[in-house]
């Protein structure tokens, strides 16, 4: 039997804020309020039916609350907003040592088409305009999580 050590994802930490905002050199880029902070993480192996799947989870996810206070509530139901924050360090291999190996992540030249293609898939999904970082960029994300609420979404588990 064949073992592939390297299970290829797109991977995004999700968080419920009611505030957040990237800053690049002391220049704020993006900012929302109440909604979602999506940080992404691609790998080469990442295709067009990966993105549909993970937006089409993301913006009908239900995690914010109804007038009973339960979790039942999507970002797009609510009226929330989305930043999208790439970030290749999701892909971290800690297995050997104590530094990290980003190998499983894309290089810019697969991962900014992605990212772009899934920053206009998702604000398609939302139906209004989603906010971003700045691909490769140093950002300063500060963020106000609500509940805390954060959840781990990959393609890996769509079944």
């Amino acid at each position: 039997m064949y073992f592939n050590a390297f299970v290829y994802i797109m991977i995004a930490v999700i968080q419920r804020v009611s505030s957040c905002s990237v800053e690049i050199e002391k220049s704020v880029k993006s900012s929302i309020q109440k909604g979602l902070l999506v940080l992404l993480g691609i790998e080469d192996a990442d295709t067009d039916e990966d993105i549909d799947w993970l937006v089409n989870k993301i913006v009908n996810l239900r995690i914010f609350n109804d007038a009973d206070g339960v979790m039942n509530v999507s970002v797009k139901d609510d009226g929330g907003d989305i930043l999208v924050v790439s970030q290749f360090t999701l892909h971290a291999s800690t297995k050997k040592g104590n530094r990290p190996s980003y190998i499983k992540a894309s290089k810019p030249d697969f991962a900014i088409p992605m990212y772009e293609k899934f920053v206009r898939v998702i604000s398609e999904a939302l139906e209004k305009p989603v906010h971003t970082g700045s691909f490769g960029a140093d950002m300063k994300v500060a963020l106000v999580n609500d509940g805390p609420v954060t959840i781990i979404i990959d393609t890996k588990n769509k079944v």
